[in-house]
């Protein structure tokens, strides 16, 4: 179904062969490295050299929990206007909070912002971001930087990238986004899907071939072959979004006659260009894919990566099952909660089916839901069904098409375009509740279950169409490949007057003279101090987990309101993972406060083993982790740790570059370690740091103090740019911004 091949690899003749195979002179494969559609892109963006890009996008993106935050940062450094297409949509915080307008009061002044500075503005319940970006602004052979780590419109062209906030702060100051370059790797696909089979099916295969072995993390993946031209846009942008489950940095697609005739439909036609590689192309590795081998697949919780066939978890549905049902309860912390009773009577028995945003919400996925659904019931049981188109031109086609009532008629309930199905701020199952949803994640408790308090769900990926087919069987799990449906579908056509009417185009008319519109719940960042000449840096948290993902560090659902509050958001810091995290790191925070205020050095437990603190030494807090930041590019799991005196992250590696890039951008030093001994209350002292920054090590001595005893150890600062270094030496971006001005 998938192989991955280590090593090079040459594409020619349509074909893939080793590099050990093809006998091609270093003059070849210096061309052949430069002949992919990714070096082509990248290339065209860079303002920096072959090896040390440094990019410029045409197109900016974000959300309504993300954009305030962005904004704020950028005029705090000076922003006089937006120098980009910059799109902020309204997708995540949609839901007012009960007796209140806190969500809203963001929604007033992203439009207030839109109209001042020169930005786009959708309002809430129109589209989700992803899909707005691939109606309106994908165009081939572009970048687009979105703040949102779903941020993929490969399919269309585009190398697209999703990253932390202040990431999109630089490109609206007209700084650039730095980054070695990356390696290629090519993604083959051959053959046609079955009927019954669907992009997430494929994308699940895809994760699970790839996530545990960090095959593609932080590269570019390279979509080729025949296989592509058997695929409709849907099913490609499908796959495509999925492939940040992959932790591949972006992606790019061949682009054909399918291609052309999306852009056509949404009246862009003139934003098409064929892309291909030009053959030979050298890869830095492949993934093969036989489409027509990949049967229906679900991942089961706590992470897309955990992929297996249906056929696999109804014929094994206890002895999966109940690991799951075990890593939920050392999550919980109880024996209570229960998934091996799903099974009865050798079936496999789910609560909820969700289809919904940005990968479940495209028009063949709903229409094709809707056929196997025709004629048939959910069921009044305890099993329900919610849809969720991506966008309201993709609404008002289903309905004008009839597939609407058909999913009525089954007993589906139908809603508006709304990613919280995605992030835990909508359709929470039941404690103990088993959903199985075509949306992008499933991690712990990111559906909106509070294990602090007692309840945990879990949740399965799975493609719409199984989704439906297990709903037509009264939520028993069932492979789409089972139903009886047929697979022809209408034709989707775009009606662009919804957007002409709602969407508020502000891009390059900017009018300074509107004034930005806060409301009660919108804050400034707080002040951050430069970094000292030394470091004495206390552990307030020890993760253990092999990866801890910026759910856990930042959890998403419920603090959502308060997004556009740091120091009310950083309340909620590590609270599912470490509830006792935010009041440590509030007594370092204090005693650094007094010791400024003093002029005396805390903590007698340094003198008892002959440590004497430098003059100008900076105490903080830090937490350990042996891989934090999976998963969402949302900068306030950073962001959150530095307002309550975080000034660092101790870590064997970090799950994703744009985890360790938020880090730096908010002025905290992204150290890595290759002993994990460390406890809560263990001190790590760093003298001269900030001249070892300056001088550009990558490696710093330091002294770790546990439980009365020293250690020497060599802590990596990693590789860092100029520019970063001057970050971290600022205090953050926010700071170096300031000094720049």
């Amino acid at each position: 179904m998938i192989k991955l091949i280590k090593g090079g690899v040459y594409y020619t003749e349509n074909r893939l062969f080793r590099e050990s195979e093809a006998f091609m002179t270093e003059a070849k494969k210096r061309r052949a490295v430069k002949s992919t559609m990714a070096y082509s892109i990248l290339n065209a963006h860079n303002r920096g050299t072959d090896e040390d890009l440094r990019i410029k996008f045409d197109a900016l993106a974000s959300h309504d929990i993300t954009y305030v935050g962005i904004i704020q940062t950028a005029k705090a450094s000076g922003l006089e206007k937006f120098p980009v297409s910059y799109t902020l949509t309204n997708c995540h915080n949609s839901l007012c909070a009960v007796g209140g307008t806190i969500n809203e009061d963001d929604h007033v002044f992203g439009l207030s912002a839109a109209k001042k500075y020169g930005g786009n503005y959708v309002p809430p319940h129109l589209a989700v971001i992803h899909q707005y970006m691939r109606e309106a602004e994908a165009k081939c052979g572009a970048m687009i930087l979105g703040s949102d780590s779903h941020t993929r419109y490969g399919a269309l062209g585009t190398m697209a990238v999703g990253e932390g906030g202040p990431e999109l702060v630089k490109q609206l100051l007209g700084q650039t986004y730095d980054v070695k370059r990356p390696d290629v790797i090519a993604v083959y696909l051959k053959g046609k899907p079955k009927k019954g089979v669907g992009p997430q099916d494929i994308a699940i295969a895809l994760v699970g071939a790839t996530f545990k072995k960090g095959f593609v993390k932080n590269k570019v993946l390279e979509f080729i072959g025949p296989g592509v031209a058997n695929l409709s846009m849907d099913y490609r942008l499908g796959i495509d979004v999925m492939t940040t489950e992959t932790t591949c940095l972006s992606s790019i697609w061949e682009t054909d006659g399918v291609t052309r005739e999306f852009f056509k439909v949404h009246g862009r036609e003139g934003d098409f260009k064929e892309l291909h590689p030009v053959q030979p192309a050298y890869y830095d590795g492949a993934v093969v894919v036989d489409l027509s081998r990949v049967e229906p697949m679900i991942a089961l919780p706590f992470h897309p990566s955990n992929a297996y066939t249906i056929r696999e978890v109804i014929e094994n549905g206890k002895e999966l099952l109940a690991e799951v049902q075990e890593q939920g309860n050392r999550l919980k912390g109880s024996n209570t909660f229960r998934l091996t009773d799903k099974v009865r009577d050798g079936k496999v028995y789910v609560d909820q089916g969700i289809i919904a945003g940005c990968a479940g919400g495209m028009y063949e996925n709903i229409a094709e839901a809707a056929e196997i659904l025709s004629g048939r019931s959910c069921g009044n049981g305890e099993f329900s069904l919610s849809v969720y188109p991506q966008s309201q031109p993709v609404f008002k086609c289903l309905v004008d098409n009839g597939y609407i009532s058909r999913l009525m008629g089954a007993g589906a309930i139908v809603k508006t375009a709304f990613c919280g199905p995605c992030f835990g701020a909508g359709d929470t199952p039941a404690d103990n509740g088993l959903s199985v949803r075509h949306t992008t994640r499933n991690f712990e408790n990111r559906e909106g279950s509070k294990p602090g308090e007692g309840q945990l769900a879990a949740v399965a990926l799975m493609d719409a169409r199984s989704i439906a087919a297990t709903a037509a069987n009264g939520g028993v799990l069932t492979p789409a490949t089972e139903a009886e449906y047929t697979r022809k579908i209408k034709k989707y056509y775009f009606d662009g007057s919804i957007y002409e009417k709602r969407v508020y185009r502000g891009w390059g008319n900017p009018r300074p003279e509107e004034q930005l519109v806060y409301g009660n719940n919108i804050a400034d960042w707080p002040q951050q101090l430069p970094l000292a000449d030394s470091v004495l840096i206390k552990a307030v948290s020890v993760l253990t987990d092999p990866v801890t993902t910026t759910d856990e560090l930042i959890p998403s659902g419920e603090t959502s309101s308060y997004r556009s509050n740091p120091l009310r958001l950083a309340q909620f810091a590590l609270s599912r993972k470490d509830p006792g995290y935010v009041e440590r790191a509030k007594r370092v925070a204090e005693d650094e406060k007094t010791r400024r205020e003093s002029g005396s050095l805390p903590e007698e437990v340094l003198a008892e083993v002959g440590i004497k603190l430098a003059k100008d030494t900076m105490y903080g807090s830090c937490v350990v982790a042996r891989k934090p930041g999976d998963g969402s590019a949302r900068a306030q799991a950073a962001s959150s740790q530095r307002v309550l005196g975080g000034i660092a992250n101790v870590a064997c590696e970090y799950a994703t570059k744009r985890y360790r890039s938020n880090l730096i951008n908010w002025g905290m030093l992204p150290l890595v370690c290759r002993a994990f001994d460390y406890k809560v209350g263990d001190y790590i002292y760093i003298e001269n740091i900030a001249g070892l920054i300056r001088e550009g090590a990558e490696v710093v001595p330091a002294k770790h103090i546990s439980q009365g005893k020293v250690k020497n150890v060599q802590l990596e600062l990693g590789a860092l740019t100029a520019e970063e270094r001057r970050i971290i030496l600022s205090g953050c971006l926010i700071n170096f911004n300031r000094s720049r001005a």
